[in-house]
């Protein structure tokens, strides 16, 4: 043989070295569980969000890593928010504010076709994605992972009749909506999150050969409030504690802030105080939440027996909060802490434990989080900050706010303590939200906070995409108006 085939035999044989080397590196990367719970708002026992909430799993979970007790969505609807954290881009530059299709995300404007799911990311970086139920507005309706264990009956079993509540049982309700309360199925193996945790438990015994970043997406607490009478009878009716009420509150809410929140489909806390609904409809939330609950504890121990639970990194995120009677609304789809603050806790792998942070994050800063704690490239095309600053520390300097946008011109801010909201019109709402926690008192108006107001108005952005063409809602008559004139095509 030839000097020459010798060099190029060994050349051989090294770069197959490299790759096997390589693969081997990849395959200790550490594997991502990515918990998605839809329409959680702070009713969850290390949030304090209300007094009677049972969430031992979540608790549990929260306390073995760091807990974001300032975390926000970007868009207060399911659609958008989850758009936003999937392509890791702002609503307000990919235009998608309001919901759409998963298969219509990328064909906003050239920035969200540019844009790489995050799923599709780590595959490109030698994972396996495997997802299953409520990750995207539709499950997997784009199509992004390795293996998907499908959405299975989508909002869960229904009984043939409503029992609490029907938009159609009324003169003046317009629209169409699943919301209703009650106990059913008869036992947990009938609902949608139970059929998505066995899936998830199934994937974690197999013997996975590449590292892998699961997806569960979980639908309760979203409405219909049904689920199996055992867990209604952990809240005995008579005991339910309804959450603060102001009847006046929206009296010094602007009227274009009236608009953009109407869901004149939805029941409103007036109604169900003379119906006598409003503790059954907070009795059937907690119990939509504690049964979540339990199928996430389900998922944890399931990877506590595997053989991945000292190499996988835990996320778990709700995709916007919800109202449950305050400022007379049972909705969510508006730009009060109410609808913004999302649940957002991380388990890292060697982080801290029992870590709280209170500084204000975005649910857009899990894509690039995820990036950093996996040591994959930097997504450049990311807009928002990795986490792992406070990850490390909860105390370290972050001078980030989080924004929230629904609809073009209609933006949330918020810092750590205070919170603006500006509106199409460039009417304001200013909230303390140590001193006003529930939003009672808008202090647009007081002169003695005029500073405060222009700092958290530096960080509207003075440029805004467009409404998407395929974003659209039509329930409500500002924001049909705007799909109608922009050409959605619903």
């Amino acid at each position: 043989m030839r000097y020459s085939s010798y060099i190029f035999l060994f050349l051989m044989v090294l770069g197959s070295c490299k790759e096997a080397a390589k693969e081997a590196t990849d395959n200790n990367k550490p594997n991502v569980l990515f918990i998605a719970v839809d329409d959680l708002n702070d009713w969850v026992g290390c949030l304090d969000g209300h007094p009677q909430t049972q969430t031992p799993n979540i608790d549990k979970l929260a306390s073995q890593g760091t807990l974001f007790t300032n975390a926000h969505c970007q868009a207060p609807i399911c659609g958008p928010s989850r758009a936003s954290l999937l392509t890791g881009l702002y609503p307000h530059n990919s235009g998608n504010y309001l919901q759409l299709e998963d298969t219509d995300i990328k064909k906003s404007n050239t920035l969200t076709a540019a844009s790489t799911f995050l799923p599709d990311y780590f595959e490109q970086h030698g994972y396996t994605s495997l997802g299953v139920g409520k990750i995207y507005h539709l499950g997997d309706g784009a199509n992004t992972f390795d293996k998907y264990g499908g959405r299975f009956d989508k909002s869960g079993p229904k009984p043939e009749k409503r029992i609490n509540y029907n938009p159609a049982w009324f003169d003046d309700k317009v629209g169409k909506t699943q919301t209703d309360w009650g106990a059913y199925p008869d036992v947990d193996e009938k609902m949608t999150d139970y059929k998505s945790a066995s899936w998830a438990i199934e994937e974690l015994n197999e013997n996975h050969d590449k590292p892998f970043f699961m997806a569960i997406g979980f639908v309760r607490p979203h409405v219909p409030w049904y689920v199996p009478q055992k867990w209604f009878d952990k809240f005995p009716l008579d005991s339910i504690q309804v959450p603060p009420y102001l009847k006046t509150d929206m009296e010094d809410v602007p009227e274009m802030g009236q608009r953009v929140a109407e869901a004149p489909m939805m029941p409103t806390t007036e109604w169900m105080i003379q119906e006598n609904q409003w503790k059954k409809a907070v009795q059937a939330y907690l119990a939509s939440i504690h049964f979540v609950d339990y199928q996430v504890g389900r998922v944890l121990e399931g990877l506590e027996k595997s053989k991945y639970k000292d190499n996988t990194i835990v996320v778990l995120w709700s995709d916007h909060g919800y109202h449950i009677g305050e400022k007379n609304r049972v909705a969510k789809q508006a730009l009060w802490e109410r609808d913004t603050r999302s649940v957002l806790m991380v388990k890292d792998i060697n982080g801290n434990s029992a870590q709280v942070c209170t500084r204000p994050v975005q649910l857009l800063d899990i894509y690039p989080t995820l990036v950093d704690l996996t040591g994959l490239p930097e997504n450049k095309m990311n807009e928002g900050h990795s986490l792992v600053p406070l990850l490390k520390d909860a105390n370290t300097e972050w001078n980030y706010p989080a924004i929230t946008s629904y609809g073009k011109g209609n933006m949330s801010v918020r810092t750590e303590r205070y919170q603006l909201i500006q509106y199409e019109d460039n009417s304001l709402e200013f909230y303390d939200l140590k001193e006003d926690p529930n939003e009672w008192h808008n202090l647009a108006n007081d002169d003695a906070y005029a500073e405060l107001i222009k700092e958290h108005q530096s960080f509207i952005p003075q440029n805004q995409a467009d409404l998407s063409a395929h974003s659209f809602y039509n329930f409500n008559d500002y924001f049909k108006s705007k799909s109608q004139q922009n050409g959605a095509k619903k």
